[in-house]
């Protein structure tokens, strides 16, 4: 995710905005870590600063997850997006889940997948089982990487970090139809305005 980010945020952010982005090692390492994180800066986060939380669902429930990590944010004293009223007060943290991996956001704008890797089927979207990027079964990644495979692409195991890279740099946010990436990409927007 942050390989992906650091690609395709400078693309989607004006100029005079920075960004940072802090990863963690893996989903529990981020959970573990967040309260401690997020305390210390609500301590002395300047009113125009946003966080956005961007975690894999994975395997668990989208719900529970996201209750979660708005707890870990209330408790920690800063005001999410969802409890602004949709976004008409101020915030200072917006909780978004890429159901269910980062690969779901590839699927969702299979132009961008072809564009880097040629060879794989331009059908993919169009056959049972890819129609909703963000539905995609039996592990997303791994998904990917067999639909790689078979193009010839990654015989010795998905270099992600590489992938996320290259990905990253072409995926287009008004084309992409992912509803987890879409959702990501209003509150970066909001942020933007």
């Amino acid at each position: 995710m942050e390989a992906f980010l650091n690609e395709l945020l400078p693309r989607m952010l004006p100029t005079s905005c920075d960004f940072k982005v802090y990863p963690f090692q893996g989903k529990n390492d981020l959970l573990r870590k967040l309260p401690g994180r997020l305390s210390g800066y609500a301590q002395w986060l300047p009113e125009d600063w946003r966080i956005i939380v961007v975690v894999d669902r994975d395997d668990d429930d989208c719900t529970d997850l996201k209750r979660r990590l708005e707890q870990i944010a209330k408790s920690s004293g800063l005001r999410t997006r969802s409890r602004s009223r949709a976004g008409t007060q101020p915030w200072h943290i917006a909780n978004r889940i890429a159901v269910e991996e980062l690969e779901a956001w590839y699927f969702g704008d299979w132009d961008a997948v072809r564009h880097a890797y040629p060879h794989v089927s331009a059908t993919i979207p169009r056959k049972s089982g890819f129609r909703d990027p963000d539905a995609v079964s039996g592990g997303t990644w791994e998904t990917f990487e067999r639909v790689l495979n078979k193009a010839g692409y990654f015989r010795g195991g998905l270099r992600k970090i590489e992938v996320a890279r290259r990905i990253g740099s072409l995926i287009d946010p008004s084309r992409n139809y992912s509803h987890s990436f879409q959702t990501f990409c209003e509150v970066i927007a909001e942020v933007t305005a």
